[in-house]
């Protein structure tokens, strides 16, 4: 799963100085991720093995400036088989002072 976030946000979580309040309530159904990627510019979440059905992943992401933001789509694939794809359109994020 690669799931791209807005330029200049921060995914909260992994790091000793976030707040365990603001992460609360996060969930994951369908399955937990092997491996989790938190980098700058997308969400990764590698799986072995994902059931048949919809999976819900969720995370905070923390905006540190305002304006709007068009996303590419979130993509998913067959690690060895890339050809193997969905993607699903993300919603323009808007955030005004």
């Amino acid at each position: 799963v690669n799931d791209p976030i807005p330029t200049g946000s921060a995914i909260l979580g992994g790091f000793r100085k976030d707040s365990s309040i603001a992460n609360s309530g996060q969930a994951a159904s369908g399955g937990y991720p092997t491996f989790e990627e938190r980098s700058y510019e997308s969400y990764r979440a590698y799986y072995e093995f994902l059931p048949e059905g919809e999976t819900i992943i969720e995370y905070t992401i923390r905006l540190n400036q305002d304006g709007k933001f068009l996303l590419p789509p979130t993509r998913v694939e067959a690690m060895y088989s890339p050809d193997m794809y969905g993607e699903f359109p993300n919603q323009e994020y808007d955030i005004s002072k």
